[in-house]
C-alpha cells in the first residue's frame, strides 16, 4: 500500500509566542519546532495501516530547511521516505498556495490514501487536508479517530455530538486525523528507528520541479493574507471574597457578586 502523510512543522504548544515588529508574524528565534500533534496521529495511523498491508510512507512536508527535523522524526517512527518542498518562492504563501504544491507532490507519488492532521496548532485554519482532496479530485475524511482499509476500501469513525458516525470511501481518498479522541497515540522515535532514520532518503523539490510557478502557489497568487496579529487582552486577577466572614457569609457575598458585578445570575 502506498501511504502518503502530508506533515506541517509547528512551533511547540509550550513555547512563549510573541508578535513581530511587522505585527503581522511572530518571533522564530530560539522557538522549539515539532510536528503538528494532529499529523502525529496521521503518521500513526499510516504506520499501522503499513504493518497491516505492507508498503511504504512517504512523508511529504513544505519550508524552510529546519523542517528536516520534523520529517527525520517521522522516518524515525518508522516512515521509509520524505520530500521536503524547500523553495522561497513558497513563502508568505495562503493555505491554497500550500495546498496547489503539496497536491502536486502527492500526484507524483500516485499513492492509495493521503492522511494528515484536521488542524495545525498554529493557525488553527483546517484547511489544507479539504483543499488537497479537492484539487486531486479524491472523497475527504475528516477528523477521523479510527481508521481501518482492506486495500480497496477507507473506513472511519469521527466523533459526534452523542455519538459516532463511521464514514466509508473507495481509494484513493484522504483522510484527516482527529486527535483528542483518538483510539490510539502516537508511537515514540527508537534508539535503531533514529539511527536508521539518518540513512533513510529524503528528497528536496522546488516548485519548478512539479511544475508549478510562484505566481501559482507563493504571496502574489494568495487569496488570504495576514493583516494583523495581536495578543489576547489580559486576563482580570481573581477575587478572593473573605473579609472574616463564615460559610453562610461567603455563598452570600458570592451569590451577590456573581448577581450584582458580574451579572451572570
Amino acid at each position: 500500500m502506498n501511504i502518503v502523510v502530508l506533515l506541517k512543522q509547528t512551533p511547540d504548544t509550550e513555547s512563549v509566542i510573541r508578535i513581530a515588529p511587522d505585527g503581522q508574524s511572530i518571533v522564530t528565534q530560539d522557538l522549539k519546532w515539532i510536528i503538528n500533534p494532529y499529523d502525529e496521529f496521521a503518521v500513526e495511523a499510516a504506520l499501522r495501516l503499513k504493518e497491516k498491508h505492507g508498503g511504504t510512507v512517504t512523508i511529504v512536508s513544505w519550508g524552510p530547511q529546519r523542517v528536516v527535523e520534523s520529517v527525520r522524526t517521522a522516518l524515525a517512527m518508522g516512515a521509509d521516505k520524505g520530500v521536503l518542498l524547500d523553495d522561497e518562492a513558497l513563502e508568505g504563501s495562503d493555505s491554497l498556495g500550500v495546498a496547489r504544491a503539496l497536491a502536486a507532490a502527492v500526484q507524483g507519488l500516485e499513492p492509495d490514501i493521503v492522511l494528515c492532521g484536521s488542524r495545525a496548532v498554529d493557525y488553527d485554519l483546517a484547511q489544507r487536508g479539504p483543499m488537497v482532496a479537492e484539487l486531486l479530485g479524491w472523497p475527504h475524511l475528516g477528523l477521523a479517530v479510527s481508521l481501518e482499509s482492506d486495500g480497496s476500501t477507507v473506513t472511519i469513525e469521527r466523533p459526534i455530538e452523542g455519538g459516532k458516525v463511521t464514514l466509508q470511501a473507495s481509494l484513493p481518498a484522504l483522510v484527516t486525523m482527529g486527535g483528542s479522541h483518538a483510539v490510539w497515540n502516537p508511537r515514540y522515535a527508537s534508539l535503531p528507528g533514529i539511527m536508521k532514520a539518518k540513512k533513510k532518503p529524503l528528497e528536496m523539490k522546488k516548485l519548478a520541479d512539479l511544475g508549478l510557478s510562484a505566481d501559482e502557489c507563493g504571496a502574489q497568487a494568495a487569496k488570504i493574507r495576514i493583516v494583523s496579529l495581536e495578543m489576547p487582552p489580559e486576563r482580570k486577577p481573581g477575587r478572593i471574597i473573605d473579609d472574616g466572614l463564615d460559610t453562610e457569609g461567603k455563598a452570600a457575598a458570592l451569590v451577590k457578586a456573581l448577581h450584582e458585578e458580574a451579572k451572570v445570575i
